[in-house]
């Protein structure tokens, strides 16, 4: 069966005091704006070359003429009462138009690179799922080849807890999966890159 690949981009529309909370109450939220704006910027630099459908998911409304044009990149609207049922409902919008390998990815992570998420999907053609967990305990992307609605139920989303109990979730549904390597998510002043402090 030929690879039909996706990639979902999930993001918060960029709204003063909206974004970044956490990082704000230590920066103020002009700066945590800013820095979120600037990882919308590497978001894009590191997946606008990747040969694999796009995907951007907004949080709340689809913006026109902004930073995903609309020649590269399909524009959907999240949906779901918690971070788990809107990823859910992303990752079978995209199985239900015959995509077979789907990663997702925020826009917090910049550490995360091209080569990370190349290495994911081909991960996906031997593997059911791949993950790639974050320092704090959560995970900066998600890789399967068909929907596993477990993996979004009864999670303690935005906890360090969400890779353990994603991973324990993997093992009973014995599911054979790979980790990628463990990178660092921006939710707190202490993550910031050395340039951006």
């Amino acid at each position: 069966m030929q690879t039909k690949a996706a990639l979902i981009l999930f993001t918060k529309n960029p709204e003063l005091g909206k974004v970044k909370t956490r990082l704000a109450k230590t920066v103020g939220d002009k700066k945590a704006l800013d820095i979120y704006c600037k990882l919308l910027v590497h978001t894009k630099n590191i997946v606008q070359n990747l040969p694999v459908d796009k995907f951007v998911f907004y949080s709340e409304t689809i913006a026109e003429n902004d930073l995903w044009e609309e020649a590269n990149y399909y524009k959907k609207i999240q949906f779901g009462s918690d971070l788990g049922t809107r990823m859910k409902n992303a990752f079978k919008e995209l199985f239900d138009l015959q995509y077979n390998s789907i990663c997702i990815i925020g826009s917090d992570c910049y550490d995360l690179n091209s080569e990370i998420i190349k290495d994911a999907f081909d991960k996906l053609l031997t593997d059911d799922v791949v993950i790639g967990p974050t320092f704090d305990g959560g995970y900066y992307l998600l890789g399967m080849n068909k929907l596993h609605n477990k993996l979004f139920e009864i999670k303690t989303w935005s906890t360090e807890s969400v890779y353990s109990e994603t991973e324990s979730d993997l093992e009973l549904m014995s599911l054979q999966y790979s980790n990628l390597v463990k990178l660092t998510d921006i939710d707190e002043e202490k993550d910031l890159p050395q340039i951006w402090k």
